[in-house]
């Protein structure tokens, strides 16, 4: 989302909350307007009454239903103890908060009309929807924001009021990463934070950097605590990628548990890890094709010469041979008969799946759960 030039410059909003010694806290964070999977995560978390529960940025865009989780995220908030953080995808009440400005108008019109660069409608082309708003380059943009400001007042504030930072007696919970020197914004968006992060003063949980691209060999979605940072990083890639999964981490007891919606399935017989692997990923994907046989195309990753057979349909752009590839990985999982799985995809030379946050390839023969 391109920032208000403000936000590059104003200070931070934080929150300080007062939440008891020992009191459970629940965070999540990047759902990224897939509400099922918030609602199948909040199950499997058995909320207790005096859990607090910190939604620790991007709540809307990418996803299906960007509209549908703030709605959801409001009502929860009326009957549990709910705290958001505002993320890089949330500060959608600009949309009619700003001065008209030409540069903003025509990013938000080709943000609009291309429907996010192919993710889909975003949070503001579903109210306009909902209002019988038709979406198109010849748009009344200056209406549009009426019709929003009009008829979506409770959800402009409920996203006016989030704060960048929230801070308790013990935790920092932020978005992108804990830069309050440098705005706003840089709180919101620090891509691989862990990356630049300096030690905290106390346990800090961010969000926005999906943690596969912290891993250069497998494809592993786990939350990440690092001791000498004192950083807990727990963007678990839903909706951004294939495999991804929405994560919840558990404070103070330092556990997860998370929710894919993919089918599960047991696999009937045992297979080793594979000993040499690698995962393509976003930022470090160009490749060049060495065959193609239909279901799957042979590629040379460019930067390191590794060779790996990939899914046709994960091939992104083409310029000649050379290719960028979806993220992905040739990882051989270990597993035992009896194992339960979720199945990613099936294809002829075996499954794709997951097995507690890891991806991999299963080549056996699987059973339903």
């Amino acid at each position: 989302m391109r920032p208000n030039p403000l936000l590059m410059t104003t200070p931070p909003v934080v929150e300080r909350l007062h939440m008891g010694p020992g009191r459970r806290i629940v965070a999540i964070s990047d759902i990224h307007g897939k509400l099922d999977y918030l609602k199948g995560l909040l199950d499997k978390c058995e909320l207790k009454p005096d859990d607090a529960i910190v939604l620790v940025g991007d709540l809307l865009e990418k996803g299906p239903d960007s509209l549908g989780t703030l709605r959801y995220v409001m009502e929860l908030s009326k009957r549990r103890e709910v705290h958001t953080v505002c993320g890089n995808c949330d500060f959608w009440q600009n949309f009619c908060d700003l001065p008209d400005d030409k540069a903003q108008d025509a990013f938000y019109l080709q943000y609009l009309v291309g429907r996010n660069r192919g993710w889909g409608d975003g949070i503001i082309a579903q109210m306009l929807k909902e209002q019988g708003v038709e979406i198109g380059w010849k748009m009344d943009l200056a209406a549009a924001k009426a019709v929003v400001r009009e008829n979506y007042g409770p959800e402009l504030d409920f996203l006016r009021a989030l704060p960048h930072i929230i801070e308790t007696e013990d935790y920092t919970f932020v978005h992108g990463g804990l830069r309050p020197e440098k705005g706003a914004f840089a709180c919101m968006k620090l891509d691989a934070y862990r990356t630049v992060a300096k030690p905290h003063e106390k346990w800090t949980v961010v969000g926005h950097w999906p943690l596969v691209l912290y891993h250069e060999d497998i494809t592993d979605a786990r939350p990440i605590v690092d001791e000498d940072l004192k950083l807990i990083s727990i963007d678990g890639g839903c909706v951004l990628k294939d495999d991804g999964q929405l994560n919840a981490f558990f404070l103070p007891d330092m556990t997860w548990t998370s929710y894919d919606g993919f089918p599960t399935a047991r696999v009937k017989t045992a297979q080793e890890a594979s000993q040499r692997h690698y995962y393509i990923r976003h930022g470090d994907n160009e490749a060049e094709i060495l065959a193609e046989d239909g279901e799957f195309v042979r590629c040379r990753h460019i930067r390191t010469g590794y060779v790996m057979d990939v899914p046709a349909d994960f091939i992104r752009t083409r310029e000649g041979s050379r290719v960028t590839v979806n993220d992905i990985t040739d990882y051989r999982l270990p597993l035992k008969a009896g194992d339960v799985i979720s199945v990613v995809r099936k294809t002829s030379r075996g499954y794709m799946c997951k097995k507690d946050g890891i991806s991999g390839w299963y080549e056996g023969e699987i059973e339903g759960v």
